[in-house]
């Protein structure tokens, strides 16, 4: 190949890894966590696309910890009837991986500003109790998604199991919006693992990392018109050069 060939090889090779960042760039931008979703269900064969691409996901010595357990049409129905009980009943949280002790400082500033967006989205004044805790129990509801996955872990493989699985979350939602398809994750449905296991015959050692609502988004709804933001890179990254 002539000098010149290499460098247009060169130049379009640049240009197709510049479109790829300006895609996934796109992609991570327009994702959201959906709050209200329409009745229609997404069907088999773009389900199983959104897995196939999530299957991909990195792991701690290609392990792939994660099991899926996928519900639709009445499948959904039956669980969502299972775990709403308990959190409507206000069962104390009882998680396999605790939730978090705190929110010290920025973390719990920039939860309280995702929390006011939210409220303010759907017209709760704060302070309004009530109203807050039946939003909360949406999450129960699914926010009225015609699926949910279930991801889960060996208990054997601990914390590092997680890590992969929360991976292999930020993929299948990823892939998701590349097809159209709105989601949720959610670590709400990782409150009840007990009730999780045994409406789903699952083993012990199974643990419940969390849920993953899926479907088609209710754009006319108002709690999905608002978007969160992201810190700046000096707010998270160090740099050391020597």
């Amino acid at each position: 190949m002539s000098a010149t060939g290499k460098e247009l090889g060169k130049e379009a090779a640049r240009g197709s890894e510049s479109g790829r960042a300006e895609a996934f760039g796109t992609l991570l931008a327009e994702r959201w966590s959906c709050r209200a979703f329409l009745p229609r269900a997404v069907d088999r064969p773009t389900i199983e696309r959104i897995l196939a691409l999530a299957q991909r996901t990195a792991s701690w010595c290609n392990a792939q910890p994660w099991q899926v357990i996928v519900t639709s049409g009445m499948g959904t129905e039956r669980f969502r009837e299972a775990v709403l009980p308990h959190a409507a009943a206000a069962e104390a949280p009882r998680p396999d991986f605790a939730f978090p002790r705190e929110y010290p400082g920025v973390y719990l500033s920039r939860r309280r500003a995702c929390g006011f967006q939210l409220y303010d989205s759907v017209g709760i004044a704060r302070g309004d109790r009530q109203a807050s805790a039946r939003q909360m129990l949406e999450n129960y509801r699914l926010f009225g998604a015609p699926h949910v996955a279930i991801v889960t872990t060996p208990e054997a493989l601990g914390v590092y199991g997680a890590i992969d699985c929360g991976a292999y979350v930020s993929n299948f939602v990823l892939a998701a919006r590349s097809l159209g398809v709105a989601s949720i994750a959610q670590a709400a449905l990782a409150a009840y693992p007990d009730i999780v296991r045994k409406h789903f015959g699952l083993p012990d050692d199974r643990w419940v990392v969390c849920g993953i609502a899926f479907g088609y988004a209710d754009g006319e709804h108002p709690v999905n018109r608002f978007r969160t933001d992201r810190a700046a890179l000096d707010e998270v990254v160090t740099w050391v050069e020597r």
